[in-house]
């Protein structure tokens, strides 16, 4: 049995069909989904269809993303404080557009899909799977903001801008970096530092290569760390604009 970690799907549902055989998925394998299904391009409804089916075949581990929980604040018509006009403006209007299509029963099925969803899972061998990061320096059980599971991005960078001859042992050594054997995000697509593969920074593992614009969706194998991609997704979807 493999453990696999997948990053943002964003509405591809054509890029996850295609990593799952490209890494030749059974269904005696874990597959950890690292959130952000929806919101970019044209199949997110498709993808949260195939993660209830998938769930029923196999162990799978869906975590909470950000714009999960937009989608979610919406369909839930939590309008107090919901920012409908930013949430369009980042890959919210082709989810709109899917839930137009379906039916009130399948709806449901989906609210309580994305009402399921774990904030993050932390593994046997002290791995922690989190869609964006955490803040307090003990880890994830004395996060004071549990949002900030799915919208922080100063883990990552801060891993990305630690000194690397920095020792752990070193009393300026980032405290954050030492609770977990590894930590293995999404979120913040390092298409933003001119990559498409998954980046190591010091026990982080950023496997976001960009599917919601113009880079790969990416499937790891989180013991050996090989990985497989899908075609850029703006090519699968070539008619389409995605979040760019």
């Amino acid at each position: 049995m493999r453990t696999f970690v997948i990053g943002d799907i964003h509405g591809g549902l054509l890029a996850l069909e295609q990593v799952l055989e490209r890494a030749e998925v059974t269904t005696e394998d874990t597959l950890i989904f690292l959130g952000d299904y929806v919101d970019g391009w044209s199949q997110s409804v498709e993808v949260i269809d195939y993660l209830i089916d998938l769930k029923s075949k196999q162990n799978c581990i869906c975590i909470r993303g950000n714009h999960d929980q937009l989608a979610l604040d919406w369909l839930e018509d939590r309008n107090d404080d919901f920012d409908e006009e930013m949430w369009y403006k980042h890959g919210g209007k082709a989810t709109v557009e899917g839930y137009a299509k379906i039916s009130p029963e399948k709806k449901r099925t989906h609210i309580e899909f994305l009402e399921s969803l774990q904030d993050y899972y932390l593994d046997d061998q002290n791995r922690l799977f989190v869609h964006a990061g955490f803040t307090n320096l003990n880890g994830v059980k004395w996060e004071y903001f549990p949002k900030l599971f799915y919208w922080d991005r100063t883990l990552w960078e801060s891993a990305l801008a630690l000194d690397p001859n920095l020792k752990e042992d070193d009393l300026h050594y980032p405290k954050r970096f030492t609770v977990y054997k590894e930590v293995y995000i999404g979120h913040t697509p390092v298409t933003r530092i001119g990559k498409t593969v998954p980046i190591n920074k010091a026990c982080v593992w950023n496997v976001d290569t960009g599917a919601a614009f113009r880079g790969p969706l990416t499937i790891l194998n989180v013991d050996t760390k090989e990985y497989w991609q899908s075609e850029p997704l703006n090519e699968l979807y070539f008619n389409e604009k995605g979040r760019n």
